[in-house]
């Protein structure tokens, strides 16, 4: 028998981090290790600039309850041109100046609705992420600052033998009709496949890869 800090995550919509590009960005149907890293940061209240060396050294694995379903949202972008106006004091006047020679295009961004995931971590100071995710310093997102969390993580230490035995200690938020099943878990798999979530540097939103496994389980979530 091991410690488990285990929680669930629950919104409405979520936006779990794919490879970002100008025209889309996508989402992964279960949040990035980098996504998670940040929400405990911000549960314990460290700047985007601080220390996460703690959580950066945590072992993570994600159940998928519940994936949710694909929703796209559609983004109109207008620029000026460069050469249409010099040194714009503002970017109505910058617009008023261009008289109709803005760039316009449509941008997309994907989101997942409804959906549920519990988070097994193993590591040190889990007590003090615990109580941090029951009391977050800053507001808790799953991914942008459009999906907030809709429900608290219950956030608690369990000792079971493997991340699977632990979540069945977690709390189903209690809108879902029991019984709350996971289907998949994400977890290290140093043969599977190639996801691009590893925090390098933060103030460059540079990532590592990292190979990970979605292994079929049947987990309970409890009470």
């Amino acid at each position: 028998m091991r410690p488990f800090l285990v929680f669930g995550l629950t919104a409405s919509l979520g936006a779990m981090g794919e490879l970002a590009g100008h025209e889309r960005r996508g989402s992964l149907i279960w949040p990035a290790r980098s996504a998670l890293i940040g929400l405990m940061g911000a549960a314990l209240g460290i700047e985007r600039d601080g220390d996460f060396s703690a959580l950066d050294a945590l072992t993570i694995d994600v159940a998928i309850f519940d994936a949710g379903t694909p929703l796209r949202d559609y983004h109109t972008i207008e620029t000026v041109p460069s050469a249409a106006v010099k040194n714009p004091n503002s970017r109505p006047e910058a617009l008023r100046d261009a008289r109709g020679r803005t760039n316009t295009a449509i941008t997309y961004r994907d989101y997942r609705t409804s959906v549920f995931y519990g988070i097994a971590a193993q590591g040190q100071g889990m007590n003090g992420i615990a109580a941090a995710l029951r009391e977050p310093r800053f507001t808790l997102y799953l991914g942008r600052k459009s999906c907030p969390l809709a429900a608290p993580t219950g956030a608690r230490i369990v000792d079971a033998t493997c991340a699977e035995a632990a979540l069945e200690h977690l709390k189903a938020p209690l809108w879902r009709t029991p019984p709350v099943r996971a289907h998949t878990l994400v977890t290290d798999d140093p043969e599977g496949e190639m996801v691009t979530d590893m925090p390098l540097d933060r103030n460059r939103w540079h990532f590592g890869s990292r190979r990970i496994g979605l292994r079929p389980v049947n987990i309970v979530a409890g009470g």
